[in-house]
């Protein structure tokens, strides 16, 4: 029995050892691995109303109450019922490990083959256009990894991008972003350098052969000749230089994004046709130190100097920037100023994120008279709830709804006003 008993243990532990050594030595099979169970998982939903908590600001109460849980991050959350009255059952909410919650009701999108999760990957924004859905999606083929916008409703692929330069563990699709927003018969939507640390990746940014940090343009004539007739989806650039562009909004027919800078540098951009932004030649960030695969090094920050557009501000440290929209009527009226409203995740341990930021700005849109920053407790705050072309939705109490990371949708209501 002891004899049994050393060779089952001695077998065992050789198992554990072998299957150590190969997970060490092929990361990427564990990943392809992983991305295939996580796309079949079933995303739950629940009504689950909480008390609220309330946060002080400095003129006023902000109080966030939890209306619906579920555990992913999200792509897109639309309403489209501008009705006075707020209903959960009409929330449309695409996640990014491809569900789609209608009705209180999940169910797995039928993406392609290509279609991945690692490496962060995932879907990451959706462009409405008649009654079409397009997903942005990652996607990996062999030793390609790349991006593709893809039609749902018909199944098929409108756009490929070429092959990521850098090799697979230096590739990081949180680095897509994205958003997008109808402009007139365009449509605008960010896609930004797959990265973590600077890398092969980052040069793309400045390269006009590449669609990697850039804000794109679509014609919607073109798009609709594309979806029927099969015409080549012709994608102009309309900006370049941006890292990881993440929000994007208009107001009075400027268009702003905000975007993640590297280690440092998230940033306010007033986004204008044909200019250069500047990554990954000046950031007001730092490369990440070489325990997070960088060198520590600075970049310049002298924007203008090299012929490239400053920032409106520049977080520095960074709090990991996230959704940009227009601020609601109650925060309109009360500051009488064009003000702009972003969301934040994680920050780091310098600047916490998990924050309501709200930019005020002067007459003429070209400059940052005020910020505030409002943390709400431990909330990784993805989205802001919109309409199909990513105008928020309030409803006649005033009040907006966010999502949050693997927890769920809550309402933000703005309060007591000083």
């Amino acid at each position: 029995m002891t004899k049994n008993f050393f060779i089952i243990f001695t077998l065992w532990l050789l198992t554990i050892l072998f299957t150590a050594i190969w997970t060490f030595e092929n990361p990427e099979k564990i990943e392809k691995i992983k991305s295939h169970f996580k796309k079949k998982q079933k995303v739950q939903v629940e009504v689950d109303e909480d008390e609220g908590q309330k946060f002080i600001a400095n003129s006023f109460s902000v109080e966030v109450k939890k209306i619906l849980d579920f555990n992913d991050k999200t792509a897109f959350v639309s309403y489209n019922d501008f009705a006075d009255v707020f209903d959960k059952k009409k929330l449309e909410i695409y996640t990014q490990t491809g569900t789609l919650i209608q009705n209180l009701k999940s169910k797995k999108i039928n993406f392609p083959k290509h279609f991945t999760l690692q490496r962060n990957g995932g879907v990451k924004t959706i462009i409405s256009f008649n009654d079409k859905k397009i997903a942005l999606i990652s996607s990996s083929e062999k030793n390609c990894f790349f991006a593709s916008l893809f039609l749902i409703n018909d199944q098929k692929e409108l756009f490929r991008s070429n092959c990521l330069p850098e090799v697979a563990k230096n590739n990081d699709f949180n680095g897509l972003g994205s958003s997008n927003v109808h402009l007139g018969d365009k449509i605008l939507f960010s896609l930004g350098t797959p990265e973590k640390h600077a890398s092969k990746n980052s040069t793309l940014a400045q390269l006009d052969n590449s669609k990697f940090g850039k804000i794109l343009e679509i014609n919607k004539e073109n798009l609709l000749k594309s979806i029927n007739f099969d015409d080549e989806l012709q994608i102009n650039i309309f900006s370049k230089g941006h890292r990881v562009p993440q929000g994007l909004t208009i107001l009075r027919d400027s268009i702003f994004n905000v975007e993640h800078g590297p280690k440092g540098g998230d940033e306010l951009n007033n986004v204008i046709k044909g200019k250069n932004y500047g990554w990954p030649n000046v950031s007001y960030g730092t490369n990440y130190l070489k325990d997070n695969g960088g060198d520590g090094s600075s970049f310049k920050i002298n924007h203008e100097k090299d012929n490239f557009e400053e920032p409106l501000f520049a977080f520095v440290p960074s709090v990991g920037i996230s959704s940009l929209n227009n601020c609601p009527k109650v925060l309109k009226q009360y500051y009488k100023k064009d003000c702009l409203m972003a969301l934040s995740l994680y920050g780091n341990n310098l600047r916490k994120g998990h924050s309501i930021i709200i930019f005020l700005l002067n007459k003429n849109l070209n400059k940052v008279e005020s910020i505030e920053k409002i943390q709400l407790g431990n909330l990784i705050l993805r989205h802001f709830v919109t309409n199909d072309q990513n105008i928020l939705y309030e409803d006649k109490a005033g009040n907006i709804y966010v999502s949050a990371d693997k927890k769920g949708i809550y309402q933000i209501k703005f309060k007591s006003f000083r």
